[in-house]
């Protein structure tokens, strides 16, 4: 399979990118294999972050109890490094969504368009591509 093939929804993702202060993007799965990756990013590189979200998120949901209840569901990560923030949020049954960006972000833009990008992937990740439409 071509990388533009299996790349179907890296435009979405780009798309997110045009936000000031935004890095990098990748859907991953719950285990931890890439779905799709912006343009910023390597195919090699971003599976090797989806690896890592795949366990930033696993090690997130098992402190559910912490924050009240250990059937409260995960919703987003946001972690901060002394060069930017990495955003992980959930994206779909068994999906996630990371972007990274600057220290000088505008995080609760930043959390509104992912939200929003959440809601156009639910769309992409829940319905089976259409063949051969147009004919």
């Amino acid at each position: 399979m071509t990388e533009a093939m299996d790349n179907r929804l890296g435009w979405m993702l780009d798309d997110a990118l045009r936000m000031p202060e935004t890095r990098q993007a990748i859907l991953l799965s719950a285990d931890g294999l890439l779905m799709a990756h912006s343009e910023r990013i390597s195919r090699d590189e971003a599976e090797r972050q989806a690896a890592g979200m795949s366990g930033l998120q696993s090690l997130a949901r098992s402190t559910a109890e912490f924050c009240g209840g250990a059937d409260s569901a995960w919703r987003q990560t946001v972690t901060e490094f002394d060069d930017g923030y990495v955003f992980l949020v959930a994206a779909g049954p068994g999906a996630y969504l990371a972007v990274s960006a600057t220290p000088q972000v505008d995080m609760e833009a930043v959390s509104f368009r992912l939200q929003e990008l959440v809601q156009r992937l639910g769309k992409e990740l829940t319905s089976p591509p259409r063949r051969g439409a147009g004919r």
